[in-house]
């Protein structure tokens, strides 16, 4: 049985906390939160309405000690410099990882030096580090990869993601620009505190590196998707006028032609203006390939599946710094008759 230490307690922590809870062959036996202070020394039980004698504590260090996970899954930060101190943390206390930051979803690309030091972290110690998600990880990369196995040829790809945000915490709802004035979407845009999707360069990167294309540049667009109508979740209010989400497109470039096209319109309550969501690809090659989903997988219950589901594969998988490219077909880990 395999012993599991969640860091974080947002919408995305919270949610794996109970996912592993339900599965016989898991084990939660730690809960970290370092980013709400107040929550520390609180119980895990009366916190999420759970059955777990678990306190919750903001000391990593006290929780891997006592605890002695197998594997930590990290629910914080969307970033490689803000996770790589809690990935340290672990990996020095020979602990695999899994983190949802979906820069570390092909961290290579942009952190060469921090992905290197990672890299040797864990083969040192004799443990693994994967960055997963529903997308990145799953969506807009590793279901592409997995399309072209049966593929004789694979000349372009355009992918497309139509979601609903809602699930999602206040980390993702403020790079997002969700509940800004279309103004303030734009200013933050420039100065770099609103991102739009954090995944695409590195889906870009991992996909072209397991066909061995060579990227020569990466391009990014990103617009605000106004509302027009009143749309709240847990942890943002939206008025008409402003800001429920963000079209991003991103584009993988070769000898000037764009091979891969990944397009992204995601925001909060799409229903609420009746957009149809789902899951489009379209292979050109030999053969042509196109897939839809109808509507999307849902994007909170996918990032949980999938780094819950991902627990069994990184633990036995080979030491280092790996990316979905490197890992076997995800499954669903179900109990016996299920």
């Amino acid at each position: 049985m395999q012993r599991i230490v969640t860091w974080g307690l947002g919408a995305m922590g919270s949610g794996i906390v109970k996912d592993i809870l339900s599965k016989s062959e898991l084990k939660l036996v730690g809960a970290i939160e370092t980013l709400k202070n107040e929550l520390d020394g609180e119980s895990l039980g009366e916190h999420l309405k759970v059955n777990s004698e678990i306190t919750i504590s903001s000391d990593p260090e006290k929780v891997i000690s006592e605890t002695d996970p197998d594997i930590i899954l990290i629910a914080t930060t969307s970033f490689v410099p803000k996770v790589f101190p809690m990935i340290k943390v672990a990996v020095e206390h020979s602990v695999n990882v899994i983190t949802l930051a979906e820069e570390m979803a092909y961290p290579w690309l942009d952190y060469p030096e921090l992905s290197h030091r990672m890299d040797s972290l864990a083969k040192k110690h004799d443990v693994s580090i994967l960055g997963t998600g529903v997308n990145p990880g799953f969506v807009l990369d590793t279901l592409i990869l997995t399309l072209t196995g049966v593929c004789l040829n694979v000349e372009k790809i355009k992918a497309q993601r139509i979601n609903d945000l809602s699930p999602f915490g206040a980390e993702v709802m403020r790079t997002q620009g969700v509940g800004t004035t279309v103004e303030e979407f734009k200013r933050g845009i420039k100065n770099g505190n609103i991102v739009g999707h954090i995944g695409f360069r590195q889906s870009i990167a991992m996909i072209a590196d397991a066909l061995g294309w060579k990227i020569e540049r990466i391009e990014e667009e990103r617009e605000p998707i106004v509302s027009k109508t009143y749309r709240e979740t847990p942890y943002v209010k939206v008025e008409p006028g402003q800001v429920a989400g963000c079209r991003h497109i991103g584009k993988g470039i070769i000898n000037g032609d764009v091979k891969i096209e990944l397009v992204h319109p995601q925001q909060i309550h799409p229903e609420l203006e009746n957009v149809k969501t789902g899951d489009f690809i379209q292979i050109e090659g030999d053969p042509n390939l196109s897939m839809e989903i109808k509507p999307e997988i849902p994007g909170g219950k996918g990032t949980m599946a999938m780094a819950v589901n991902m627990i069994p594969a990184v633990i036995d998988a080979k030491p280092g710094l790996l990316t979905m490219k490197d890992m076997p077909v995800p499954h669903g880990i179900l109990d016996a008759g299920e």
